[in-house]
């Protein structure tokens, strides 16, 4: 007779197939002091990773690596601005340095304009969106895949794009989302070229989840965005925070250059 596996078992082995692929691996995170960031840290270390954590605040980045190791993580925050290439190459060095390698990065640091028509929007607004949101993700990629192609054991990345990029239906952040558009774009052609030198690299897109960014984003009405959505709610940062972990995972080892939507159904509408 076959055996038949219950569904409370099969829950807890993905559980621990999720445990087992973080294990004294090591994890880096940037826009880590914060909303997603900060959550998918927290996320890592409950998992038994070691969390290097890249922020401007350092305050806040000292109060993260505090929540990480009273879930018995090692962690350690290294402050830098991603776009200054000089300090993001040598964060991600620094956190090689420190815990031995790099096994999984979240390229999560972005910004947003204020809002405003495309035409009302400044060539320097548009530099410095792209700076944070494209060529950050290019630079720290190219640094990470040098380090696991180096090491020989390969690694998973994951960018933090957006449902912007994909479709966004509020106008006034033309900028943001061809940023995001663009890291998506960015995310699949990395993908292809590095999957069979066994480097995973894929994308997550929030859709309207409740961060400090998106609270500062000059929406009026949150209820009413919130009431839009099938999931008639705003998302939380843990929510995505467990997508990352799951499209890092080994549990997600046949998963690339997917753009996985976090958006309570948003992209569905």
């Amino acid at each position: 007779m076959a055996h038949r596996q219950s569904p409370h078992s099969t829950t807890k082995h993905q559980s621990d197939r999720l445990l087992a692929s973080f294990a004294n691996k090591t994890v880096l995170i940037t826009g880590a002091t914060s909303g997603i960031g900060r959550a998918t840290a927290l996320a890592f270390a409950r998992r038994g990773a070691n969390v290097a954590l890249v922020g401007r605040h350092a305050t806040r980045g000292e109060s993260a690596v505090a929540a990480c190791e009273a879930e018995g993580a090692r962690a350690c925050f290294i402050e830098a601005d991603v776009t200054d290439g000089d300090r993001l190459k040598a964060a991600i060095a620094v956190a090689c340095d420190r815990f031995g390698g790099l096994d999984v990065a979240f390229n999560n640091a972005g910004v947003q304009e204020r809002r405003a028509l495309l035409a009302e929007q400044s060539d320097e607004v548009f530099d410095a969106v792209f700076a944070a949101n494209v060529r950050a993700v290019f630079q720290a990629m190219k640094e990470e895949i040098a380090v696991m192609l180096q090491s020989g054991h390969g690694g998973a990345i994951v960018n933090n794009a957006s449902a912007s990029g994909v479709r966004n239906p509020n106008p006034g952040l033309s900028v943001y989302s061809a940023s995001k558009a663009a890291v998506v774009s960015l995310t699949r052609s990395a993908a292809l070229e590095y999957a069979p030198l066994g480097i995973r690299i894929n994308a997550v897109s929030p859709g309207r989840v409740e961060t400090p960014m998106m609270l500062a984003s000059g929406i009026a009405d949150m209820k009413a965005v919130a009431a839009g959505l099938p999931a008639r709610r705003l998302g939380r940062p843990e929510e995505v925070a467990e997508a990352v972990v799951w499209l890092a995972s080994d549990a997600a080892s046949f998963v690339v250059g997917h753009n996985l939507s976090v958006d309570g159904g948003f992209l569905a509408t």
